[in-house]
């Protein structure tokens, strides 16, 4: 019984610790900082004689300034996901939840989606525009807030909603 509820809620949640791309920010302030502040400016010049000594406080700044939004999302550690019943066909998503804020979110029933398109880029991640029954676009519900693999979420959830229209664009 516990399997089948189980199977029966597609879950995803993610925060700022787990999410690779702010640890990456804080290595890159941590670096641009220790550089801005371990570089003399009167060095920095090329085998060409050129110098350029502004240079260095402005990747101090810039190194702070990303160390800084690193450590405040880190700490605030905001999270965005989704969660849909296929039992009952309640979908809720979020974006930005914390403590102590609530964030971007919505809920919907799926029988109310009547279609999902999902566009894939080579350049960056797939896009995903989900519709309503006035074909009006699903506010924050795109590919933030669903798993990476959003062909196989979009399969899985036409196969229990048939009547939603899934168009994947290549």
């Amino acid at each position: 019984m516990k399997q089948d509820a189980a199977q029966s809620v597609m879950a995803y949640e993610v925060s700022a610790r787990r999410d690779v791309r702010w640890w990456m920010l804080l290595l890159v302030g941590i670096t641009f900082t220790a550089a801005g502040f371990t570089v003399d400016p009167a060095s920095n010049c090329n085998e060409a004689g050129e110098c350029a000594p502004w240079l260095v406080p402005i990747a101090a700044g810039m190194g702070l300034l990303a160390l800084v939004s690193a450590l405040a999302l880190l700490l605030a550690n905001p999270s965005r996901g989704s969660r849909v019943d296929l039992a009952s066909g309640d979908m809720t998503w979020w974006q930005g939840r914390t403590r102590t804020h609530a964030g971007d979110h919505g809920r919907i029933n799926a029988v109310a989606i009547t279609r999902i398109v999902i566009i894939h880029d080579s350049e960056s991640a797939a896009e995903v525009h989900v519709y309503d029954g006035s074909g009006i676009r699903l506010p924050y519900l795109d590919s933030e807030v669903i798993p990476w693999r959003s062909d196989a979420w979009a399969r899985r959830l036409v196969q229990v909603f048939p009547h939603i229209a899934l168009e994947i664009r290549d």
